[in-house]
């Protein structure tokens, strides 16, 4: 247990003006390599943080909080499933969905993709393509109409816009005298959508779900349910208490297992970093070692004075445990402020830096973004601040033994 004295000792060598400016400045480096390390770590993750909740919800945007299919890919009692559904309380809305592949031509281009037949006004309950409506409108798709609206990548490399009108090819063929062709049906272009996905805006296009069921020949049935939560994270726990209570045979999936390669590359991604990131506090932590090292070479006088005085090797080792650790606490201290109020400002931040480098860091065209996600996490900082404070107070322990082993008689040999 730290006594008054000891800390008191401790808290003045640390605010002493030492004769040897060297150790000052080393003191000084460790502190500021410390407080950058911590504001690095925690603006970094704050970053990932935010540009994985910015991906999950473009991805949600599109992608349902969960999906409830048939054994054979195919429902036909989708509205009695829905009431069944819609009884759970964790469920905030759903749309069926008929989903297949198919070729789009115009003039000499032709691209593949997939087909989604919606409802519009039961889509608008579980997607966000309104509010990424480049031109027209959902509700622009109206059944026997065959209108379809594009991902604004999938429109551009056909070079179509809206009022075009677009060949859409159906996978499954029609048997005739002349062997197996396949179903073809114009569709006008109504609307274009930017979900800012690449999978999605030049991969998919929607069209009303009772010309999919037309052109696909499915009859009144449909693909699938799409179902939003009200907690998309309580997704797994839904999917298990559906998979109990639904009566029929049906096969159900969460975003968690339809995207799961994809947020585990993210999840291992920002852990690398946090590994990578922890080596440079560890690089400045292990500075106070250097320093406490060379304080204890500078105070073996001071040392022995107190040890004739009567102290024990315990309290000489807890006086520099208290200037190390010193430099530790206000190193992340300034790292912790300094990093939080970073994080909470990075919008405000890259544009200053933007207009000083005369650059665009984060081309909109490319990333989809006009601003730099970030997400603090409390229990980042926390780790962070606690991962800092525990590197240096290990720092301390072999300079502290090494000052505790100093023997009164040898260093006052000399003086």
């Amino acid at each position: 247990m730290i006594r008054p004295y000891e800390l008191w000792i401790g808290l003045r060598y640390t605010r002493a003006k030492r004769h040897n400016h060297f150790i000052s400045f080393i003191s000084m480096i460790s502190m500021i390599g410390i407080a950058l390390g911590v504001a690095a770590l925690i603006v970094v993750l704050s970053v990932m943080n935010g540009f994985q909740e910015e991906l999950r919800n473009r991805i949600l945007g599109v992608a349902a909080h969960m999906e409830i299919t048939g054994p054979d890919g195919r429902l036909t009692d989708w509205p009695a499933l829905a009431g069944q559904v819609q009884a759970h309380p964790e469920v905030r809305g759903y749309a069926p969905y008929v989903l297949n592949q198919a070729l789009l031509a115009f003039g000499s281009e032709t691209k593949g993709g997939m087909v989604r037949g919606v409802l519009p006004e039961q889509e608008r309950h579980v997607a966000e393509f309104e509010a990424h409506m480049k031109a027209g409108r959902l509700a622009d798709l109206r059944p026997g109409a065959f209108d379809i609206v594009l991902g604004a990548e999938l429109a551009n490399s056909l070079g179509v816009g809206v009022g075009d009108q677009v060949t859409l090819i159906a996978p499954q063929g029609v048997i005739t005298p002349a062997g197996m062709l396949p179903r073809m049906k114009q569709f006008t272009v109504v609307g274009l959508f930017q979900m800012g996905m690449f999978e999605y805006d030049a991969g998919l296009a929607l069209i009303h779900i009772q010309d999919a069921q037309k052109l696909y020949r499915l009859g009144d049935a449909v693909s699938g349910l799409r179902i939003k939560l009200a907690d998309m994270d309580r997704a797994p726990w839904v999917t298990r208490e559906l998979a109990r209570t639904l009566q029929g045979d049906y096969y159900i999936s969460d975003w968690t297992m339809s995207h799961a390669n994809f947020f585990r590359a993210v999840q291992i991604e920002k852990r690398m970093m946090f590994i990578i990131l922890t080596l440079i506090v560890a690089v400045a932590a292990f500075n106070i070692v250097s320093t406490l090292v060379m304080a204890v070479t500078d105070k073996q006088a001071d040392i022995a004075i107190l040890r004739t005085l009567g102290a024990s090797p315990n309290s000489i080792m807890q006086i520099f445990m208290v200037q190390g650790s010193l430099i530790g606490v206000i190193g992340t201290l300034l790292g912790v402020g300094g990093g939080v109020l970073l994080a909470l400002n990075v919008e405000t931040v890259v544009p200053i830096i933007e207009r000083l480098l005369h650059m665009d860091l984060f081309p909109a065209d490319v990333y989809y973004i006009s601003e730099l996600p970030s997400k603090l996490v409390w229990s980042d900082v926390a780790w962070i601040g606690g991962v800092a404070l525990i590197l240096s107070f290990l720092a301390t322990l072999y300079p502290s033994r090494r000052a505790a082993s100093v023997q009164p008689a040898e260093a006052l040999r000399y003086e």
